[in-house]
C-alpha cells in the first residue's frame, strides 16, 4: 500500500512539473552613467514596459510578452533585444560610451548578438544619414543587395540560433531588400530634388511575387509588415482616385480587401487607432471600420473612441483650458477669447511636422491680422522642457498668443479632444463651439477657403 501512495505522488510530482511552463524571459544586467528611462518597446508601438533600474545601475525584469524583437532605450542609446519564452538575457554597457561597451550574453543571447553585428554591418554599408537615397537607381539597388548578402552570411555563421529562427530570418531578410526597392523611387525623389523621378521600367519586379497574406511572416517581420503597409496605401490611391473618395477611406477599403482574417483585422486597428481622431468624416470612417473588422476588442476600443469624438463634433460646446501659461505674461483661458474665432494649434518643439507647419501659419497670421480670429499655439511639452519652449518661441519670433499646457498629453483640453498626434488644429467660433476639431493646416489651402466661408 505504501508503494502504491508513494507511486501516485510520483506521478503527481510529474504532472505538476509538466504544468510549469515557462512563458516568460528574464532581462537583467548593468548600465554604468544611465540617466534617461528605461524602457523595452515593440516594434509596432503596443508594448512599453519601462523597466527599473537601481542606484548602482542594475536592472531586473520578468517579460511576459510575445516572442519578437524589442526595442531596448534608455533615453540616449537603443538596441534591438530578441526575446524568447525561457530567454535569460543579459546586458551591460556604460551609457557614455554604448558603442564599444555593450555585451550581451545569457540563454538566447545568440539571436541578439546577431541583430547587432548585422546592424552594425547594414549601417557600414548604408553610408551617413540619407546618402544612401541619393544613389542613382543601378548603384542603390547593388548596394541594398550587399546589404541582403551580409546579413545572410552574418546569420550563417552565428552558431546557437534555432533552424526554425533562421528559416524566417532569411524570408525577412529579403522582405528588407524588397521593402527598400518599395521606397526607393520616393525617397530619392525627395532627398535628390527631383519631384519627377520615377524608377525605370521592370525595378519593381521582384514584388510581384510576394504573398500578401502570410500571417506567420506578419507575427515575425516588420520588413513584411512595412511591405503589406505599402501595398495597401498603394492600392487606397487608385481607390481615391477611381472612386472620388478621401484617402483615409479608400485605406481602409484597401485594407479590408485582406485575404487574411489576421492580416486584416490587425492593420485596421493600427491606421483606425489614430486615423479615426484624425478624419473630416468620423462616422463614416467609424461605419467602415466596423463593417469590415472581426475583433471584438479592437471594436470595442475604437467604439470608445468614437463616443468619445461625438462630444467634439461640430457645433459642439468645445472643451476648455484653464489659466494656460500665456509666453506674453499672465495666464489665459479658453473663455478670456470669446468674441472671436479661435484657431488652435497643438504642437511641441520636439515635433518636426509641427515647426514644418510654422512658416504657413505665421503667413496665415499676417494675413488676418486684426481680423475676427485669435491665433493660438498650444505646446504640449513636457514640463522639463519648458525652458526649451520659452527660449524657442523667444528665438523664432512666434506669433499669436504662445501657451503652454498645464499636462502636456495629460491635460483634460487635449484628451478631450482625443489628441493622439501632433500637429493638430482646432477651430473654434466666437461663442465657444467647434466649428471644426481637426481643422486644415495652415500648409493646406482649404484652411483660407473655410476662412473665407465663415467671412472672418
Amino acid at each position: 500500500m505504501k508503494k502504491l501512495v508513494l507511486l501516485v505522488l510520483l506521478i503527481s510530482a510529474i504532472s505538476c512539473q509538466k504544468k510549469a511552463i515557462v512563458d516568460y524571459s528574464i532581462i537583467s544586467g548593468k548600465i554604468e552613467n544611465v540617466s534617461g528611462e528605461l524602457s523595452l518597446n515593440s516594434a509596432d508601438g503596443s508594448v512599453k514596459k519601462v523597466l527599473a533600474v537601481s542606484d548602482d545601475g542594475t536592472f531586473s525584469d520578468t517579460i511576459r510578452v510575445d516572442v519578437a524583437r524589442y526595442l531596448l532605450y534608455d533615453g540616449k542609446n537603443r538596441m534591438t533585444v530578441y526575446l524568447d519564452k525561457g530567454n535569460t538575457i543579459n546586458i551591460n554597457y556604460d551609457a557614455a560610451n554604448f558603442d564599444n561597451t555593450l555585451l550581451i550574453s545569457g540563454k538566447g543571447s545568440e539571436v541578439s548578438n546577431y541583430i547587432l553585428i548585422s546592424g552594425k554591418k547594414e549601417k557600414e554599408l548604408r553610408g551617413e544619414g540619407t546618402s544612401l537615397y541619393l544613389l542613382e537607381e543601378d548603384e542603390y539597388k547593388q548596394t541594398i543587395e550587399k546589404i541582403k548578402l551580409a546579413s545572410e552570411e552574418i546569420l550563417d555563421a552565428t552558431t546557437g540560433i534555432s533552424e526554425a529562427f533562421r528559416t524566417k530570418e532569411r524570408r525577412n531578410l529579403n522582405y528588407a531588400y524588397l521593402s527598400q526597392l518599395s521606397i526607393y523611387e520616393r525617397y530619392h525623389a525627395h532627398y535628390a530634388e527631383k519631384p519627377e523621378f520615377k524608377t525605370s521600367e521592370g525595378f519593381l519586379n521582384e514584388l510581384d511575387e510576394v504573398d500578401y497574406s502570410n500571417e506567420e511572416d506578419f507575427d515575425f517581420s516588420q520588413s513584411y509588415r512595412d511591405l503589406l503597409t505599402s501595398h495597401f496605401y498603394d492600392e487606397a490611391a487608385l481607390i481615391a482616385k477611381t472612386d472620388s473618395l478621401e484617402e483615409d477611406i479608400a485605406v481602409l477599403k484597401s485594407i479590408s480587401k485582406s485575404k487574411s482574417e489576421t492580416i486584416k483585422n490587425s492593420l485596421l486597428f493600427e491606421y483606425a487607432k489614430y486615423g479615426i481622431t484624425y478624419t473630416g468624416d468620423f462616422e463614416e470612417f467609424y461605419t467602415i471600420f466596423m463593417a469590415n473588422s472581426t475583433n471584438e476588442a479592437n471594436n470595442s476600443e475604437i467604439t470608445k473612441s468614437f463616443n468619445k469624438l461625438k462630444s467634439v463634433a461640430k457645433g459642439q460646446p468645445s472643451p476648455t483650458f484653464e489659466n494656460y501659461e500665456n509666453f506674453a505674461g499672465g495666464t489665459t483661458s479658453l473663455s478670456d477669447l470669446k468674441g472671436k474665432y479661435v484657431y488652435v494649434d497643438v504642437w511641441a518643439t520636439w515635433c518636426g511636422p509641427c515647426k514644418r507647419e510654422i512658416p504657413y501659419l505665421q503667413k496665415v497670421e499676417k494675413q488676418y491680422e486684426g481680423k475676427n480670429i485669435h491665433f493660438v499655439s498650444l505646446s504640449v511639452d513636457k514640463l522639463s522642457d519648458h525652458d526649451k519652449w520659452q527660449k524657442m518661441v523667444g528665438e523664432e519670433q512666434l506669433g499669436g498668443i504662445q501657451l503652454f499646457a498645464d499636462n502636456s498629453w495629460k491635460s483634460s483640453f487635449v484628451e478631450e479632444y482625443l489628441i493622439k498626434g501632433i500637429p493638430r488644429f482646432i477651430l473654434i467660433d466666437p461663442k465657444g463651439d467647434i466649428v471644426s476639431s481637426n481643422a486644415p493646416r495652415p500648409s493646406d489651402t482649404k484652411l483660407i477657403d473655410l476662412f473665407k466661408e465663415l467671412n472672418i
